[in-house]
């Protein structure tokens, strides 16, 4: 089967991080958090986010950015507002990371300098206001986009009526 990793550097909100916790159950992607992190992780609102899909997740923590780098290795794509290329228009391959930075900063801009190629972004309005989608939104975005280029392995793609037959 197929993996896909989530990586959130820092994250800050409880919300999101459960938002995103719930995503990655639901799709089988493992999700990677790498402190410091901007709440506990017994937080009730990151575990009212993630109402009681946890059990199903396949969670790890790193110390630091570099601890997750020692411990993982593979295709790295590097999501943000910065980003040259359109997130769409790369192919992403089996057991490839996608990595958020946190809400209030991003990622790192020399990880974004130092990668070019696998720096993505998700395109937006052209206008200061809008200056980038909520965190959980993005991770959604990038999940479902490479598990569409994956023809969405292991998910079950039709669903049924409770009360009708289709």
């Amino acid at each position: 089967m197929a993996v896909l990793n989530i990586v959130l550097v820092e994250p800050e909100i409880p919300q999101n991080t459960g938002n995103i916790a719930r995503t990655c159950a639901a799709t089988g992607a493992k999700l990677h958090l790498v402190r410091p992190l901007g709440f506990s992780v017994d937080d009730k609102r990151l575990k009212r986010a993630g109402l009681d899909y946890w059990h199903l997740l396949d969670i790890t923590y790193y110390d630091s950015l570099s601890d997750f780098f020692a411990r993982n290795q593979g295709n790295f794509y590097y999501f943000s507002t910065k980003g040259r290329n359109i997130y769409s228009d790369l192919r992403y391959p089996d057991g490839c990371y996608l990595l958020f930075g946190k809400e209030t900063a991003g990622l790192p801009e020399k990880l974004l300098h130092d990668n070019p190629e696998t720096c993505v972004r998700i395109p937006m309005l052209n206008d200061p206001g809008a200056r980038s989608l909520n965190l959980s939104n993005s991770v959604a975005v990038g999940v479902y986009e490479v598990l569409r280029q994956w023809n969405f392995p292991g998910l079950l793609c039709q669903g049924q009526l409770r009360q009708y037959r289709w």
